[in-house]
């Protein structure tokens, strides 16, 4: 039951460019073990927490699901190159595991050279 709940839910959301805060959340069905990681990214977000905040409602409001957040960073995104480049961390949620977020990143953008670094905010 939980897996068909997980399919709906996209790997990877982000903006289509520009440079902008992300976060890796870990969703959990409320009904078994299983989860799943994904990655969100908007350049809305003054916090990290305003992603979290506002996707981790959204998913939980819909049922069957709890959120928990593993980190955050940032994201540059060239959609003109085909380029992502994820780094940083976020000062409430700690950094996320880059490579993590990345295999979520290329899985969604399989022709783009998507890259990450530990450095920088």
């Amino acid at each position: 039951m939980a897996t068909a709940k997980f399919v709906s839910i996209p790997d990877a959301d982000i903006d289509p460019n520009g440079v902008f805060k992300y976060v890796l959340i870990r969703v959990h069905s409320t009904e078994d073990d299983s989860s799943k990681d994904i990655v969100r990214g908007y350049a809305w977000a003054e916090y990290h927490a305003d992603i979290y905040d506002k996707v981790s409602g959204e998913l939980e409001r819909a049922g069957g699901v709890d959120c928990e957040c593993l980190g955050g960073g940032r994201i540059k995104h060239d959609s003109q190159a085909k380029k992502i480049h994820v780094y940083g961390y976020s000062m409430g949620f700690g950094r996320a595991n880059h490579s993590v977020s990345t295999e979520k990143l290329q899985a969604r953008y399989p022709d783009y050279e998507v890259t990450w670094a530990d450095e920088g905010y």
